[in-house]
């Protein structure tokens, strides 16, 4: 297993071991004054961006729920909002954000948060055979297959990057 530097699985490694997907760990320097976490893993990991996926916290309707994109392109709001067969989509805040999944910024995993949010991956993951996400800190990223990811995450997939 996994283990991060205090010694200890994240929660994103325990929920993989635990329902039994195969999962590789990638763990980079990472460095504060990155202005992109995502890219700064592709880049570091010496991944193409766009199998490399960033996730983020938006609210839909005024519920917290998951979009997940590649880390060279933008989340659409409308369309996640549509995905979600909701009205409205904000990027959640912040605070919030760590609050609810139990991560910090520029490590939130869409794996192992806190408690399950709707969640929606780009339905570019399913061009790749490996993704990449945030292992649930900054500078760990975990490659799986985009089906583990989609059932796992129980999410749905739409285009929902520009």
């Amino acid at each position: 297993m996994a283990k991060s530097k205090s010694g200890q699985g994240t929660p994103a490694t325990v929920a993989l071991t635990k329902a039994g997907m195969p999962f590789t760990t990638h763990a980079y320097e990472h460095d504060p004054a990155a202005k992109s976490y995502g890219l700064e893993a592709a880049e570091a990991l010496g991944l193409q961006p766009e199998q490399v996926f960033k996730t983020l916290l938006v609210e839909v309707d005024g519920k917290l729920s998951v979009g997940v994109v590649p880390v060279d392109k933008q989340l659409d709001l409308k369309a996640v909002a549509a995905a979600l067969n909701g009205k409205k989509a904000a990027m959640a805040d912040p605070a919030a954000a760590e609050r609810i999944t139990g991560y910090v910024v520029g490590g939130i995993s869409p794996i192992g948060q806190k408690r399950p949010l709707p969640t929606v991956v780009d339905a570019s993951a399913t061009d790749h055979e490996t993704v990449y996400v945030s292992g649930g800190r900054r500078g760990l990223d975990l490659g799986l297959s985009p089906a583990d990811l989609i059932k796992l995450t129980s999410a749905r997939t739409a285009p929902i990057a520009r």
